[in-house]
């Protein structure tokens, strides 16, 4: 008995796993949909940092070049 829904159980996985193979891996417009996601996703992270990292350099030249111009002077103290 129990053997028997043992293999019951396992038939039914294994064609579970081939209907899954079948409508993933076998087909190709999943498999190219996956490679583009793998392709563009680490390149969208990484500019979305570099353009944050450039922001902060921006910001600090700015303020740099700020201070340049209009400097703290030791006597203006309140």
């Amino acid at each position: 008995m129990y053997y028997q829904l043992l293999f019951i159980n396992n038939i039914y996985f294994l064609l579970i796993k081939d209907i899954l193979l079948d409508m993933t891996i076998n087909n190709p417009i999943f498999i190219f949909a996956l490679i583009t996601v793998i392709w563009f996703i680490p390149g969208i992270l990484v500019r979305r940092i570099n353009e944050l990292k450039q922001i902060k350099k921006s910001k600090k030249r700015q303020a740099d070049a700020i201070n340049k111009l209009y400097p703290n002077s030791k006597d203006s103290s309140n």
